[in-house]
């Protein structure tokens, strides 16, 4: 900058002495030749000007430089920032991708071969302080075991009450469940058992101790089935039944005069009729129970030629679900070789209303009515005929049943059931009453209980229920029952 600042300087001195020189010149009609000291001058000059050019072009040059130089930059940074942006966009694309599979449910249970298996069920311990004011129940009978109406002893003029104190964890259950997916077709299978249903739970188990030494009992089926897609084949809950309106209880059924319960083999179809309904229809397992005229035993015939069917609707909406069942058989006996039939017919619905959005409270009732359907109500609180020797005939016998319960969560841990049922059996005006006078003809019962759920496997409940049983003749017996239930749900 220096350099150039004193060549600027001398130019202009040049300049000025030309300009000087140039009026002089003419009024001196121009000197022949240039002298020696302006041809140097001259010469300085065309030397400047050649200088000052190169320092332009240099100029220009170090501009053109920079500008490619901060063009680079930017083509560099808009690289980086594209590769930056695709780095983000991959991130992005891989935690989403990440967060799906993370979402989806971990399978529960194990895989063998294309086979899920899962293994569940509960630990279940009774403790229970029963008073019947109608006498005493014989030890290691169901009647001990399980609220059960038509065990409870009637009062008579000689009767005596009794109290017994019984601890069970027979109720225990286990099940296993299998699923796959066969050339295209969902296939799962299904196995379940507990220690109360066997024939011998309720008595002493050969070889397997009793209640005064090992309190040993036999594991029993209870359902066992494969299902084919929207096929079922096995031993399941009758179509009939609507298992999701039984109530909460520390009792084995919890409403067992109120409410259909039978378990049985059957091929039953199911299918969606819309989102929210869905239809199954079913045939099943055959046995008349029917009681003769002047005995209340019930007689297990083994005699059926044609099974029984049933079909049940049920409609699901966000506030609860509803079902509507519907029940065909023939009751069958024998007498003198020749068979004996009634025709019997049945209805029954049930349903569920949520109470609240996290579905925690809910009401929950059933009502059955039918005709000589009564192995399937109340664990056959009545026979499902009556066979009179004097006619060779078969009796209809009619059934009404009904339940109502609610559950009321009072803290996410705490809850309270209220349950109610009862089952009224109507039996043919052409049975004499002393024939039938023994006859189980009502019964019912209430019950309230509390359970407490410390932790998400456990339920600790303790229950109080009442109980009535009624005979044709008149003849009542109460039970009055304290029982506390600790289960452990796997």
């Amino acid at each position: 900058m220096t350099l150039f600042s004193g060549k600027a300087r001398a130019m202009a001195v040049l300049l000025g002495a030309s300009a000087l020189a140039a009026p002089v010149g003419a009024m001196a009609k121009a000197a022949p030749a240039l002298s020696a000291r302006e041809a140097a001058l001259l010469a300085r000059l065309e030397k400047l000007e050649a200088e000052v050019s190169q320092l332009r072009a240099d100029a220009a040059a170090t501009r053109q430089q920079q500008g490619e130089a901060v063009q680079a930059v930017a083509t560099q940074a808009n690289t980086a920032t594209q590769v930056a942006q695709s780095a983000a966009q991959e991130a992005k694309a891989t935690g989403e991708r990440v967060a799906a599979v993370e979402k989806k449910p971990t399978p529960e249970g194990m895989r063998v071969g294309a086979t899920n298996i899962r293994i569940g069920g509960f630990l279940k311990f009774n403790a229970d302080y029963s008073h019947f004011d109608g006498g005493t129940v014989a030890t290691n009978t169901l009647g001990r075991d399980f609220y059960l109406p038509q065990a409870i002893p009637v009062v008579t003029p000689t009767s005596r009450s009794s109290t017994d104190t019984d601890f069970s964890a027979k109720q225990t259950r286990i099940w296993l469940n299998l699923d796959t997916t066969v050339a295209g077709h969902t296939v799962r299978g299904y196995l379940e058992t507990d220690f109360q249903t066997t024939a011998s739970a309720a008595a002493n188990v050969t070889g397997g101790g009793s209640q005064r030494t090992t309190n040993g009992y036999t594991l029993a089926l209870r359902r066992a089935f494969v299902q084919l897609d929207k096929w079922t084949f096995g031993q399941d809950w009758t179509t009939f039944q609507n298992t999701a309106v039984l109530p909460e209880s520390t009792d084995f059924v919890g409403a067992t005069e109120g409410t259909v319960f039978v378990r049985q083999p059957l091929v039953r179809y199911s299918t969606p009729l819309s989102k929210a309904a869905t239809l199954h229809v079913s045939v099943e397992n055959p046995e008349s129970a029917t009681a003769n005229a002047g005995s209340a035993a019930l007689v297990e015939n083994g005699t059926d030629h044609l099974p029984d069917f049933s079909a049940r609707l049920n409609y699901m909406t966000r506030r609860g679900e509803i079902s509507f069942a519907a029940l065909g058989r023939q009751v069958r006996t024998e007498a003198a070789g020749a068979g004996i039939t009634r025709a019997g017919f049945g209805g029954s619905v049930a349903g569920k209303i949520f109470l609240n959005e996290k579905r925690t409270s809910d009401l929950r009732f059933s009502a059955t009515y039918g005709q000589n359907i009564g192995r399937y109500v109340g664990l056959n609180f009545a026979p499902d005929a009556v066979y009179v020797a004097a006619t060779n005939s078969l009796a209809d016998v009619r059934v009404f049943a009904a339940l109502a319960a609610a559950r009321i969560a009072i803290t996410p841990t705490l809850r309270v059931n209220v349950i109610g049922s009862m089952q009224s059996a109507d039996y043919d005006g052409s049975l004499s009453p002393t024939a039938i006078a023994a006859y189980n003809k009502k019964a019912w019962s209430g019950a309230v209980n509390l359970f407490y759920s410390p932790v998400k496997a456990i339920d600790l409940g303790i229950e109080y229920r009442h109980g009535q049983r009624e005979l044709v003749n008149g003849q009542k017996g109460n039970i009055d029952r304290l029982e506390f239930a600790a289960r452990y749900n796997f």
